[in-house]
């Protein structure tokens, strides 16, 4: 059963995101909350997450920059960038980080898609 760390600033959305991976009911399972990039890392070296589910824009780092960090660490760690800001750029730039994909906020319900095809061996 994939186990999602789900990161985002607004607490809303980290709800939102929670009931859509959670209504889904498809064996996925929200194992950590985080609001920061900090609070991320170190979530994720606690619960060893399957997979990630990260904010591009929060207020101490960018999800850019928490999932280098995490990844330079293990390099092997699934994580699916999930913002509303999203240009050619940040595609670019995920691709050569090695993050698996990267979902427009406005698709909520592709989400256990996502988590299902990203973050399974």
């Amino acid at each position: 059963m994939p186990g999602v760390l789900v990161v985002d600033d607004e607490a809303d959305m980290r709800l939102l995101v929670e009931a859509v991976i959670e209504r889904a009911n498809e064996g996925l399972s929200v194992v950590g909350l985080a609001t920061t990039g900090a609070e991320a890392i170190a979530q994720w070296r606690d619960i060893s997450p399957d997979v990630i589910l990260l904010d591009q824009q929060m207020p101490d780092m960018t999800g850019l920059e928490t999932a280098e960090l995490i990844l330079a660490e293990r390099p092997d760690q699934r994580i699916i960038l999930f913002s509303a800001f999203l240009d050619a750029e940040i595609h670019t730039r995920a691709s050569e980080l090695g993050i698996l994909a990267c979902l427009p906020k406005t698709e909520l319900s592709r989400i256990p898609e996502a988590l299902w095809r990203f973050g399974t061996d």
